[in-house]
């Protein structure tokens, strides 16, 4: 804190401020008799996060008032204005503030400033204004209020949303698994037929041995198979049907779609045929054959669907964090794709998606429910950004003591006279009616106040990119 000289308090310099001009003698030698005037050198008058403990008024000198962005510590305001005040001004709304400092005040040359204790203040607005207390404290509840409940508002859109492409996320892979099932069904009933009618055929024990073999070849050669594509699947389709004709069995052309799909061609038919003394039966082992593969193909559907299900579960955990706890050290990129499952209905499949991580990133300590509200913020404005067609770049890296997160999008940008606004609480530039302007302050109060880090902007047309730097070392808040 600077060197302090407590001097004589004067009634007519007091007089002569635009702040006190209006009251009157009696008001005014109540300021002179509770207060004080006291000399600066230069430097701290008081930092943020103090008590409120006074309420200062420029007399002569120079105020810097600024404020912590990460680490660092952004100047708002400077002026010599006589008349400038700052500190515990908002003491006389009683309990309903918070009574610690959310700015730093500093002299840049020796000062005079009087100086009020935040108690006497609160007295002297209540006695004095009282009116104009209640009005200004109505004013300054009612827009707390109005915060709070757009806030909550947003989170409920935004939840909304995601719900709503969670379940259409869900219901895809929920319904293959309900086709698969019923298909199943069917291909086992089929295969139970064709093995009675191997069975009534009074089939060679060892050609039936041979039949359990072939199953299990089958079987394997399922899981070794690459897809083709629609052309060559389709050749293949017709070569193995014109085999079956060639040999007299019927329905050629309904197993030959799924034998292709299984990875199995003419040649493995033949020597399949070639297995077999006896052709008589051969309809029936290929029925019994594809019904082998269908079954192999519908398991790793089902096991596909059933997998792609837990992956977004999983997601909607990691995303929603219910099942942890609120304050943990995560690998920042866990947050991130699990944002990214759950915006990616929204993303669609015309913007496209580059991942940058850099996985040698250490973890970090975070409120990851909050940090993940910050990344749905960020990533549902630049996919509206742009219109549905672009490029989302989401990149990571190091940066000395923090962790460096970069959300980039190729729309059309900020407007010039937006910047300086973007962060403020209420100030969009989304059309009427498609946001209330609190996404970006919310982001900014979670990152700067609540882990201490940096969120900044920088934006040309086709060029915009959000960074968010977070401490790699932070202590919980108390």
């Amino acid at each position: 804190m600077t060197a302090r000289e407590h001097l004589p308090c004067d009634i007519a310099e007091l007089r002569s401020l635009y702040l006190f001009e209006k009251l009157n003698q009696e008001q005014l030698e109540w300021l002179c008799g509770n207060g004080h005037v006291e000399r600066f050198d230069p430097g701290y008058v008081y930092r943020e996060d103090d008590l409120a403990t006074s309420f200062y008024v420029l007399l002569d000198g120079e105020l810097v008032i600024s404020r912590r962005a990460g680490d660092q510590d952004v100047e708002i305001n400077r002026t010599n204005q006589a008349g400038a005040y700052a500190g515990a001004w908002r003491s006389f709304f009683g309990e309903g503030v918070r009574h610690t400092l959310d700015n730093t005040l500093r002299t840049t040359v020796p000062s005079r400033l009087y100086v009020l204790p935040a108690d006497k203040f609160a007295q002297f607005m209540r006695e004095w204004f009282a009116m104009p207390v209640h009005l200004l404290a109505g004013l300054f509840a009612g827009m707390k209020t109005t915060q709070q409940a757009l806030s909550q508002h947003d989170r409920l859109v935004a939840l909304s949303s995601l719900s709503a492409g969670l379940t259409h996320e869900l219901n895809n892979p929920a319904a293959a698994v309900s086709s698969a099932t019923a298909a199943l069904r069917e291909r086992l009933a089929a295969m139970r037929h064709k093995l009675g009618i191997l069975l009534s055929g009074k089939i060679d024990p060892r050609d039936l041995a041979m039949l359990a073999g072939l199953q299990s070849r089958t079987a394997e050669q399922v899981t070794k198979s690459s897809s083709l594509s629609s052309l060559e699947a389709s050749d293949r389709e017709d070569q193995l049907s014109d085999w079956f004709d060639d040999r007299g069995i019927s329905g050629g052309w309904e197993m030959a779609p799924g034998f292709v799909q299984a990875g199995l061609d003419t040649a493995w038919l033949e020597s399949v045929a070639n297995s077999f003394n006896d052709t008589s039966y051969l309809g029936s082992v290929m029925g019994w054959l594809n019904a082998t593969a269908d079954i192999e193909l519908l398991m790793n559907e089902l096991a596909d669907s059933t997998a792609r299900i837990s992956a977004l579960v999983t997601a909607a955990k990691q995303y929603s964090q219910l099942d942890r706890a609120p304050y943990q050290v995560v690998d920042i990129h866990d947050l991130l794709d699990s944002t990214l499952v759950m915006l990616n209905r929204k993303i669609g499949d015309t913007i496209t998606v580059v991942k940058a991580y850099d996985r040698n990133l250490p973890l970090i300590p975070l409120y990851a429910a909050e940090m993940n509200q910050v990344w749905t913020n960020l990533i549902d404005n630049a996919v509206d950004a742009m219109n549905g067609k672009g490029t989302l770049t989401i990149r990571t890296s190091r940066d000395d003591d923090r962790v460096l997160v970069e959300i980039g999008d190729t729309g059309a940008g900020v407007p010039e006279e937006a910047k300086g606004r973007i962060f403020e609480p209420f100030f969009t530039t989304k059309p009427v009616g498609s946001g209330t302007g609190l996404g970006l302050d919310i982001s900014w109060r979670i990152v700067v106040n609540r882990h201490h880090g940096d969120l900044s902007v920088e934006s040309a047309p086709g060029n915009t990119r959000f960074t968010v730097r977070l401490p790699i070392a932070m202590r919980p808040e108390e």
